[in-house]
């Protein structure tokens, strides 16, 4: 056999994609699952539970957000200055019991208390991984491996039939011939219920696989060769002092960094849509067309579908041009004009699940190159901080969006408002990133600055 001529970085670079990008996927893939499956399992949770109206399960799910902010920073820190595979089991063990718990909730406020300490449970876990992937991938495959990682979601969101035939159980469901078709419970559980313990377990299971599945740093890796180690640590290490030109940034400083903040306004813009309309887009096509459950379950699949294309090809693109700005801030922008456009689409199905798709093309195709705009002008421990800055602050905005929208369509029975608002929020992120000044192309470097 020929021996392989390619150079030890770029033996140890594939090595690292094959390896950590697909424990990374589905690990966030579960925990997206765990975080949206309210959104399927409230159209039967409210027929049974007739105090879970849609304010109740957007607060309840806004509360999520509350207990993630509260830990999302120290979390990202223990990934930067403690071990990223310890933490990620901690998180996904804990985030998979409280998960689990949600399907014996009875009252409001049992809802309430469980979605905050799913929040507190699952804190860190994003940003945490954001930042592990600096330890792994240079400024060259940090938007492509992102773009890998960040796909989980609307893969997550693809496997809504999943949970729509658990939904099943318990439930009496009229045929398109008139016949009524009933189905028992399982094991004395009604559908809901099983849809928050079903996805609860393989969170539990591979939050302990973690421990041997992933490797904290390159030097650790016992499945690349000493070579290979050298080079991919001396590339990296090369980037961090090109990056602080001599002088390290305080976590404070990059707190207080105008930039950053920045950031955090944009994300939280975003967030206030795209987390809203991933709990009420199912709401949204139920409320508006009477289609069977079959069509349902299929209609609510094609937005994350076009979203997961988006996503791979914003990150290839944006780490083929080196060029981060545009790649963030025009999806942004056509997502939020496609927001604005769905309630002038009330009543043609065609039209209607067009803008829905475009706007979840738009908030999940900018995030490769969104994610890469922080290491740019942060390293180590200020680029962890940061990180976990703009998550947990841009994440309360996934605490106002379905406060709003579901106080909107409870107090008047309609979600058109709450699109307009909804759509604006994105136009204004877009407009934040692209004044941002951070991430243009520059030819003449390998980066962009």
């Amino acid at each position: 056999m020929a021996a392989d001529s390619t150079s030890p970085l770029d033996r140890a670079r594939r090595k690292a994609f094959r390896r950590l990008l697909p424990v990374l996927f589905i690990s966030y893939m579960i925990a997206y699952v765990d975080r949206v499956n309210v959104a399927v399992a409230k159209l039967t949770m409210m027929k049974d539970m007739p105090d879970f109206t849609d304010a109740v399960i957007g607060f309840g799910s806004s509360l999520f957000f509350i207990g993630y902010f509260l830990l999302e920073v120290p979390g990202t820190l223990m990934v930067e200055r403690w071990s990223a595979r310890k933490w990620i089991c901690r998180i996904m063990v804990t985030w998979g019991m409280m998960a689990g718990l949600t399907a014996f909730v009875r009252t409001p406020v049992e809802f309430y208390t469980v979605r905050f300490l799913l929040g507190l449970a699952e804190a860190g876990f994003f940003p945490g991984v954001i930042v592990y992937l600096t330890h792994w991938f240079t400024s060259r495959d940090r938007a492509k491996a992102l773009s890998y990682f960040l796909v989980a979601t609307p893969f997550a969101q693809m496997l809504s039939p999943i949970s729509n035939w658990v939904l099943k159980y318990g439930t009496t469901e009229v045929m398109a011939n008139g016949e009524t078709l009933v189905h028992p419970k399982l094991l004395g559980l009604v559908g809901w219920q099983w849809v928050y313990i079903l996805w609860a377990i393989p969170a539990v299971v591979l939050g302990i696989g973690v421990l041997w599945l992933l490797t904290d740093r390159p030097r650790q890796a016992t499945w690349l060769t000493q070579e290979e180690r050298d080079a991919l640590e001396a590339e990296l290490d090369r980037e961090r002092q090109l990056k602080t030109k001599g002088k390290r940034m305080t976590l404070m400083e990059a707190f207080s960094h105008p930039k950053v903040l920045l950031l955090c306004a944009a994300y939280f813009f975003i967030t206030t849509c795209s987390h809203s309309m991933e709990l009420f887009m199912p709401s949204v096509v139920k409320d508006w067309y009477a289609v069977s459950r079959d069509q349902f379950t299929w209609l609510i699949v094609l937005p994350p579908l076009l979203a997961l294309c988006g996503q791979l090809f914003g990150g290839w693109s944006s780490d083929r041009f080196q060029e981060r700005r545009l790649h963030a801030c025009v999806p942004i922008a056509i997502g939020g004009f496609a927001m604005l456009l769905a309630p002038l689409t009330y009543g043609n199905l065609f039209w209607t699940m067009v803008c829905l798709m475009v706007t979840f093309a738009g908030f999940k195709t900018y995030m490769p190159a969104f994610w890469s705009l922080p290491s740019l002008f942060l390293a180590e421990a200020a680029a962890a901080g940061s990180i976990g800055l703009i998550n947990s602050v841009g994440n309360l905005g996934g605490a106002v969006g379905p406060s709003i929208i579901g106080w909107i369509k409870t107090n008047t029975g309609s979600y058109t408002s709450g699109f307009y608002f909804l759509g604006s929020s994105m136009l204004v992120a877009s407009v934040i990133v692209f004044f941002l000044g951070l991430g243009a192309r520059n030819p003449k470097t390998t980066e962009p600055t």
